[in-house]
């Protein structure tokens, strides 16, 4: 009984420690989000006195309305959302119909070609032969630009040839392949309706690369009206105020900086908003996801 007692306390102890740690880890990571947030709403000068320092102060929609009434905003957020959608259908069915045979055992030489993929996540040629690659195709100043080039992440792959190789059973595939089943109707029939958990995690993963990149479009693109909202949103944070020219008239310089400043953070979270919706609807296959990539494979 005096052993019982003391596994039970330990066990206790255990969980206390464990949700006093997640406790401060939640609060580190949650502050700067609802900081963001509430400054977005607030009066600007009460946020640069540091008068706000978790709920808004003098609420208002002043940043808001700057932003929903400027082109270029809207013009970033048509392009992201283009980039993300096409981006990651290339993305899903490129990496399914690479990951599919090299998760077959009956795949010759499957071995040597996964040495090669994954050589590359840690040697690659670099930016000046990946930009002359881009531009000797004539996909500089393109949407092409911002898909094609990063079409496969090898971690990916990984990913998903080792959910085909651990959570569909070779038993399966070698019943439907003896029924007659090809390689494609395999695939279609099979497997793809029995990956949807891994699917919706490589969607969720693709498409957040997408929303948030601006370093492709920063290096490729030449074109304002191709921008992505990323690449618009580091140009105000860069020069604290919205686009170029044409917006300095806007905010005025110095009339109008401290909404400059108010309209940094409510860009941040008009940008946010679509990641953030869309998470919740794969929450349930996020953590099997990324276990799956930690299975001997």
């Amino acid at each position: 009984m005096i052993q019982s007692s003391s596994k039970i306390s330990d066990g206790k102890i255990f969980d206390i420690v464990v949700i006093l740690i997640s406790a401060v880890i939640l609060v580190i990571v949650l502050y700067p989000l609802l900081f963001v947030l509430s400054a977005s709403f607030s009066d600007p000068a009460k946020v640069m006195n540091g008068e706000m320092w978790l709920f808004p102060v003098d609420f208002n929609l002043d940043a808001y309305a700057e932003i929903f009434k400027n082109s270029e905003i809207w013009i970033g957020y048509r392009n992201t959302i283009i980039y993300t959608t096409l981006g990651t259908i290339i993305n899903i069915g490129l990496t399914t119909l690479a990951a599919y045979p090299l998760s077959r055992r009956d795949l010759p030489g499957r071995n040597l070609m996964m040495f090669l993929i994954t050589f590359t996540m840690f040697f690659h040629g670099g930016l000046i032969p990946t930009y002359l690659i881009v531009q000797n195709l004539g996909m500089i100043d393109t949407i092409w630009a911002m898909v094609i080039p990063n079409a496969i992440a090898t971690y990916n792959l990984i990913v998903m040839r080792t959910y085909f190789q651990t959570s569909i059973p070779w038993e399966l595939q070698e019943a439907a392949m003896i029924d007659g089943c090809s390689n494609i109707k395999l695939l279609f029939k099979i497997i793809l309706p029995l990956s949807k958990p891994i699917i919706a995690v490589l969607v969720l993963f693709y498409a957040v690369a997408h929303w948030n990149a601006f370093f492709n479009a920063l290096i490729y693109l030449r074109d304002d009206a191709l921008y992505p909202l990323q690449l618009i949103l580091r140009q105000i944070l860069l020069v604290n105020q919205l686009g170029g020219t044409d917006s300095a008239g806007q905010f005025g310089m110095d009339e109008k900086i401290l909404l400059g400043q108010s309209v940094k953070y409510a860009l941040v979270v008009v940008a946010s908003v679509p990641v953030l919706i869309m998470y919740p609807f794969v929450q349930k296959h996020f953590v099997k996801g990324v276990m799956i990539g930690s299975i001997k494979g």
